[in-house]
Parts: structure tokens; sequence; C-alpha cells
């Protein structure tokens, strides 16, 4: 990625090559999301975590009292490193006030980003206009979109993380779409998250995770589900790393096939998590997901 070559460094959000590639552990605030951002560094320090994806509304809150420094200070006191900052949310199929806000957005999160050695920001896609959007328009307007946002966060020397949900009205639902329009913009600031639950409920597939090179892959969000039909499946159904159905297994043994060793970030958006101890809550989801890779 452009950041790592500019800068000499290898940072997890691009590559980093081990002789037995094994990948680095994140806690994402969404995880334990009715805890401030210092108390997620706390208990991702606690339990292990290499790294901490900083969620947004969190990062607003704690700097509004405090500064980019001391974040950043914050950083260092825990030994982690931030992985990213999550998220700037339907960044296409938006009217033009709405978009002229997304660019803000982007601009602000990639100062702050730079400011604290965050290397990447996760970017989601819109949902479809009304009347819906052939393929080629959703690549287009996606295409459009994300080359503007690249041009932002360049400016910072930010890269952006584009993460397709599997949801039926999502613009960008599957992998092989994702990896596209990647593939299409060509940008060396611009690549991919694939999370598990989407990957799953999106309908996409292990060959579709063995067609791409690893290095367009930033971030793997790892979760669970509940035993549920696909199409019933929502956010609130998930679950720690190897507690649901979802084909975890089969996704880890494609990425060690073509050589993705990055981060493994655990994302889960359960009500009932949010009600436990942060501290509680980080050690066992370390510890699920350990227990996952580790099986590999």
């Amino acid at each position: 990625m452009a950041a790592a070559s500019q800068t000499g460094n290898r940072h997890p959000c691009y590559s980093f090559r081990h002789k037995k590639p094994r990948m680095k552990l994140a806690l994402n605030g969404a995880t334990t999301m009715r805890a401030d951002l210092a108390t997620d560094l706390q208990a991702a320090r606690a339990a292990g975590f290499d790294f901490l994806e900083i969620w947004a509304a969190k990062l607003r809150t704690f700097l509004k009292q405090r500064s980019t420094s001391d974040l950043k200070d914050l950083f260092t006191q825990s030994g982690l490193q931030p992985l990213s900052i999550n998220s700037i949310e339907h960044i296409t199929f938006r009217d033009a006030e709405s978009y002229r806000t997304i660019k803000r957005e982007c601009e602000e999160l990639s100062s702050i980003a730079a400011a604290i050695g965050c290397p990447c920001i996760v970017v989601v896609p819109g949902v479809l206009p009304k009347g819906g959007a052939s393929r080629e328009n959703v690549i287009a307007e996606s295409l459009k979109v994300l080359t503007e946002l690249c041009e932002i966060s360049a400016g910072h020397n930010i890269s952006l993380a584009f993460e397709f949900l599997g949801q039926p009205d999502c613009s960008v639902p599957t992998l092989d779409l994702a990896a596209e329009v990647v593939r299409q913009a060509g940008r060396k600031n611009l690549g991919l998250v694939i999370d598990s639950f989407h990957f799953y409920a999106g309908g996409s597939t292990i060959e579709m995770i063995e067609a791409l090179d690893p290095e367009v892959i930033q971030i793997f969000h790892i979760n669970d589900a509940e035993d549920l039909p696909r199409d019933r499946l929502e956010d609130r159904h998930r679950l720690l790393p190897g507690q649901g159905i979802l084909p975890l297994r089969e996704m880890i043994s494609a990425f060690r096939r073509i050589g993705y060793d990055k981060a493994a970030s655990v994302e889960i958006f359960r009500p009932e998590y949010w009600e436990r101890d942060p501290f509680a809550l980080a050690r066992d989801a370390h510890a699920a997901t350990k227990g996952i890779l580790d099986s590999h």
C-alpha cells in the first residue's frame, strides 16, 4: 500500500509477513458498544489483543473533552496500535447535501487518523436506490465515490477499507462485487474488509476468497451467528467466534491458502454483550477468536 512504501514501515493494515503466517488479533469497539474509547483500550490490552478498531462515535465523544495527542499517548501507554477508524456509513447513492457531508467526514477522520497513527478508515456502501440499480450502475457509482474519497484520504497518507454488507438492500452485498470495484478503482490506498457475518448472509463463497490477492484484504472482521435462515439474520444475531454456524474454519483455511496474515478483528453487534463488563467480554472474545485461529 502507498502509505507503507512512503514511510518505509509495514503496518498491519497493509501487510506484514512471517515465516509462519499468523493473524494478529484486534478488538472492534462495536463489540463493547457501551464502553468508552479509553475503556476499550484498557479492556483490549488486558485481554491480550494486538490492535483496536476505533468506533467513530466513541472517537468523537473522546475528542469533545480530550485531544488527538491524548489519544495517541493512550495508545502508546497501552502497547496497542490503532487498526482502523470504523466507519463512514452509506457512502454511495446519496443526495448532494448528504454526499458533501460524507466528504467532510472523510476529511475529518483522515486528519484524525493521521494524527494518531491509524492507517485506515472503513467505508461502507449505501443501500440500493428506489427502483434498484444494475451491476454496472452500482460499480460506476462506487468507483466515482471511492475515487473522490481516496483522493481526500491520500492527502493525509491514509487508506480506505471498503466493506460490503450482505443485506438484501445493500448496493454491494457480495465479496466478488466489492473486489471488482476495488480492482477497477486501481487505488493504492484502497482495499477490502471481509466480515464473516456479511460474507455468509450475502451468499459469498470460499472461491471468492481464493480468487483474491491477499494484499488487497486490509481487515478480516471475525464473528459468528445464530442458526437462522440467511434472509432473517440481523446484526443482533451475531455471536462470539466458534459459537454459531458461520463457516469460519473454511474461511480461515482459505485465507491461509492465499497467504493472508494480517488482522482478525472481533466485531459483534449483540445487545446482550453490550450489557456485560467490557473487560470480561474482551477476554472471552480474545479466547474464542484465538481458539478458532489456533485450531488451524
